[in-house]
């Protein structure tokens, strides 16, 4: 939803609950900068507990990212037009927000910058859940790895009567012989496995996987003498 700021921007409430958005307005010719009550609720305040200024804007900027700001800032006042920069805020309980703030600077009739408006967009809570998602994604794909793995060793244990740790080692051994990923040597010993019609070519696969672990031995012994 758009609503339209008492300076006449249009911006986006904050309808959203993985983002806040506020605005800002900057008149140049004043010195006076307005804040949206969106803007004072990511920096921490109410309206009315602070005056906002530019000064108190730029330091709640991350001190890492405060000297960019204040270049983009010195830019706009000189030039105009529109910007895009991805930076830190801290709030006033110092806790650490990443916004996109975008806008643009407007010039009069008499081709003087009379104001800088634009738009300040928390996504701090956005951002965490992409990374929450990705890591669960990972853990999902290493749970899933992990199972596959000691199908293939129970499958080996099986058919050969070895220990599980003998079992391992056979398919380290095709993996690092055959240059492939130990999870996929296992996905396709469990593949061949499911596949009834078929029982040979799991017993060639089994074979290939003891000649390797034999010429990992054999290497392994040349060595030794040398």
């Amino acid at each position: 939803m758009l609503n339209r700021s008492p300076g006449g921007v249009a911006h986006a409430s904050a309808t959203s609950a993985d983002w806040l958005t506020g605005t800002f307005r900057y008149d140049a010719i004043s010195r006076k900068l307005d804040w949206s009550e969106e803007l004072y609720v990511l920096h921490g305040y109410g309206r009315g507990d602070v005056v906002p200024t530019i000064d108190l804007l730029m330091a709640h900027i991350h001190p890492d990212d405060r000297r960019h700001a204040r270049e983009t800032f010195s830019e706009i006042l000189r030039v105009g037009g529109w910007f895009c920069d991805y930076h830190r805020i801290l709030d006033g309980r110092r806790r650490e927000h990443r916004v996109l703030t975008v806008g643009a600077g407007v010039f009069d009739d008499r081709g003087r910058l009379c104001r800088i408006e634009g738009l300040m967009i928390d996504l701090t809570r956005l951002l965490r859940k992409e990374t929450e998602r990705v890591a669960r994604a990972a853990v999902a794909g290493a749970n899933a790895t992990r199972g596959t793995i000691e199908q293939a060793k129970g499958i080996l244990m099986g058919a050969l009567r070895i220990g599980s740790e003998e079992a391992f080692q056979l398919l380290v051994a095709h993996s690092q012989h055959a240059n492939i990923r130990l999870a996929d040597t296992a996905a396709d010993m469990v593949r061949l496995a499911s596949d009834v019609q078929e029982p040979a070519l799991l017993e060639g696969f089994i074979k290939a996987l003891r000649s390797s672990a034999a010429s990992r031995r054999s290497r392994a012994a040349t060595a030794h003498q040398h």
